[in-house]
């Protein structure tokens, strides 16, 4: 954790910003007290697409995975 006074924060904000994104936390302090602090904003994850779309536009086997697994298990031996 890094604390800087307010105003070493005010004349270097955007090297602080950069890291806080790399993911150090800074404190600013104001007359030797902590007043703010700053951190990264966590990103809500993304929700998965669905895979319908993806899965009609694979083409069709021969035949099912299960019979063309023991027809390559079975040119091995």
């Amino acid at each position: 954790m890094i604390t800087v006074s307010l105003v070493l924060a005010k004349a270097h904000l955007s090297e602080l910003l950069d890291k806080v994104e790399a993911g150090e936390e800074v404190v600013i302090t104001r007359r030797g007290r902590p007043v703010a602090q700053l951190s990264a904003v966590i990103r809500p994850k993304q929700p998965l697409r669905s895979l319908a779309e993806f899965r009609a536009r694979m083409p069709k086997w021969r035949h099912a995975s299960a019979a063309l697994l023991r027809e390559a298990r079975d040119e091995g031996r």
